[in-house]
C-alpha cells in the first residue's frame, strides 16, 4: 500500500481488535497483493483469533474527504499530491452529499440488503449497492494542557456516547457497524488520535443521524461550544472521508470472528 495505519479498540463483545487500514492508488498493484494476502490472512492455516478483511475500491466520483486544517493529512490524503483550498460545500446540512461528485447525477439510493455466504470456515457478506462508509477522526496531539483538558472532559465523552450508541443500537437507524478506535504510533503505543469508522445502509441514513438524532445533536453541540470558546486558537484537528460504494466495489470476509464483527452484524 501507498499508506497504512494501525488502530485499536475493544468491541461490544469485549474482544480486543487491532485494525490495519491500508490505501492504494494503483488497482493493478492492489490486485497483485490481494489474493496472496487474503490466502494468508483468512485461508487454510490461518490461526490466531478472529480475522477479517473489509475492502472498498471506489471510483473517484463516489468519494470525498474533508479536513479542518492543512498540514497533517490522515487516511487517503496521505497519498494525495496536495489539498485544495477552502471549499464552498461545507457548513450546511447536505454539504457532505454535495462534495461527492456522483451526487450531481445520482441520488445514490441503497438497494437490497446484506446477505451471508459461507465458504468453509470463511464467512462472506454480500452487501447492497450504494453501501456507505465513513471514517471520521480527531487529533488532539497539538493542543496545550487547557485545551486538551477541555476536549477530553467536555467533548470526548459525548463523542464516545454517540459512538457507543452506533456500535450497540445502530442497526435501528441504518448503521450496520461502528468502531471507535485509537491510532497506534510506529512504536505500537496509543497516540492522541482517534477515529470512528462505520458502515451504513445508505448515505441518507448517515445524513439523518448527523442532522437530527439526539446522539449526534449532542456531539455537534459539544463540538461547537468547544470551538466557539477557543476560536482560531483551537489546535484540535478534525477530518473525515466518506465512500458510497457500488456493489462490485466491496468485499467483506471473516474467519473465526464473533457474530457482531463488522458487517456480520448486518447479515444476521
Amino acid at each position: 500500500p501507498s499508506h497504512w495505519d494501525l488502530a485499536h479498540y475493544v468491541d461490544q463483545a469485549g474482544f480486543a481488535n487491532d485494525v490495519f487500514v491500508a490505501y492504494w492508488d494503483d488497482v493493478v498493484r492492489f490486485d497483485s497483493w490481494f489474493e496472496p494476502a487474503r490466502a494468508a490472512w483468512t485461508g487454510p492455516g490461518a490461526e490466531g483469533g478472529g480475522r477479517f478483511i473489509e475492502v472498498l475500491r471506489p471510483a473517484v466520483e463516489r468519494y470525498e474527504t474533508l479536513f479542518s486544517s492543512l498540514g497533517r493529512p490522515e487516511g487517503i490524503a496521505v497519498i494525495a499530491e496536495g489539498m485544495s483550498g477552502e471549499v464552498l460545500e461545507h457548513a450546511y446540512w447536505g454539504g457532505m452529499r454535495d462534495r461527492i461528485p456522483l451526487s450531481q447525477t445520482s441520488e445514490m439510493r441503497s438497494l437490497g440488503k446484506p446477505t451471508l455466504v459461507q465458504d468453509g470456515p470463511r464467512l462472506r457478506v454480500i452487501a447492497q449497492d450504494n453501501l456507505c462508509m465513513i471514517r471520521s477522526g480527531q487529533d488532539w496531539s497539538d493542543t496545550d494542557a487547557a485545551e486538551r483538558r477541555m476536549y477530553l472532559d467536555d467533548v470526548e465523552p459525548v463523542l464516545r456516547e454517540g459512538m457507543d450508541f452506533l456500535r450497540d443500537q445502530g442497526l435501528s437507524i441504518g448503521c450496520y457497524a461502528n468502531r471507535y478506535m485509537r491510532l497506534r504510533g510506529a512504536d505500537g503505543a496509543l497516540t492522541e488520535k482517534s477515529y470512528g469508522q462505520s458502515w451504513w445502509q445508505s448515505l441518507s441514513a448517515l445524513e439523518r443521524w448527523a442532522e437530527s438524532h439526539p446522539t449526534h445533536v449532542r456531539i455537534f453541540g459539544a463540538a461547537m461550544k468547544y470551538l466557539s470558546s477557543l476560536g482560531p486558537a483551537a489546535r484540535l484537528r478534525l477530518y473525515h472521508e466518506v465512500t458510497v460504494a457500488a456493489a462490485d466495489e466491496q468485499f467483506f470476509e471473516y474467519r473465526g470472528c464473533h457474530a457482531k464483527t463488522g458487517m456480520l452484524a448486518a447479515a444476521g
